[in-house]
């Protein structure tokens, strides 16, 4: 049996906060329990939005938490060819097209009162590209998984949960992820690949075993591990642990600077402080 592994996957497009605290120490004491390996990796393929310092601040962060990891640290914005590869493999089975809508293109066709449904990507996307073929892909457009297809291809999707929230197999029939999850882009205008692709990849090539993340991402697990089965790479296990939040019951966001750790450390608060103010 494979080591335990798992990972914190930070994008740097903003300072870490109490939640970033929770689920990088929640995924660290995990492996440190299980006798495994803790790895960063860095999410930097929207260069638009990453910045130097940024990258830098959550290194200084996670260090100053107590926190250890392998280095060299991967990066994603390094592995562009490895997503071009997965792609390539998808639209070889035919399951991919190319799609130019907008999101205000998405949001017009789905404005009858039958359609609209959201999914882990936001609207459902409803199809208006599907005809396209991979010939016609230039560099507007997005790139589109064919749910329906990919589906019929591996059948039903399952995954073990070992969290506390939401504990035990799930399985979604290809008739749930058509209707529930949709069209989900692959590749992104300009940036090669999307979170769901890069994400899949990069855990099979670190050889992750558990993921620990947000329960925000719960309903993403079913794309990860279907893109797995497409791909022909190992399924892990999930722990979507709950979310830190504000007074308001708001999840915190990178534009929420005030629950920035930076800025709790400006004002004295030692590692041990921050680890009680999320519960640990």
């Amino acid at each position: 049996m494979a080591s335990y592994l798992t990972r914190f996957a930070p994008s740097p497009t903003g300072p870490l906060h109490l939640g970033h605290a929770y689920s990088a120490v929640t995924a660290f004491n995990r492996a440190q329990a299980q006798g495994g390996t803790f790895l960063l990796r860095i999410e930097d393929i929207d260069r638009s939005r990453c910045r130097p310092d940024w990258e830098a601040q959550i290194y200084d962060d996670l260090h100053w938490l107590g926190l250890s990891w392998p280095e060299p640290v991967m990066r994603q914005s390094d592995r562009l060819p490895a997503y071009a590869e997965a792609l390539d493999r998808l639209a070889a089975l035919g399951l991919t097209y190319p799609c130019r809508c907008t999101r205000s293109d998405i949001r017009a066709a789905v404005s009858a009162p039958q359609e609209g449904a959201t999914g882990p990507d936001g609207l459902i996307y409803p199809g208006t590209c599907r005809h396209r073929s991979m010939s016609e892909a230039g560099p507007q457009d997005a790139i589109r998984l064919n749910m329906a297809k990919a589906t019929a291809l591996v059948g039903p999707v399952s995954f073990h949960e070992i969290g506390p929230l939401h504990t035990g197999l799930h399985v979604l029939q290809p008739l749930q992820m058509k209707d529930t999850v949709g069209d989900v882009v692959l590749a992104r205008r300009d940036m090669g690949t999307s979170y769901h692709l890069s994400v899949t990849v990069d855990d099979a090539t670190q050889g992750i075993t558990e993921v620990v993340r947000g329960v925000d991402l719960f309903d993403a697990t079913a794309i990860h591990v279907l893109l797995q089965r497409l791909l022909d790479l190992p399924t892990t296990t999930y722990w979507h642990h709950d979310l830190i939040r504000d007074d308001q019951g708001k999840r915190l966001a990178k534009r929420d600077d005030a629950r920035a750790i930076a800025l709790y450390r400006k004002d004295g608060a030692s590692p041990a402080d921050i680890r009680a103010m999320v519960g640990l």
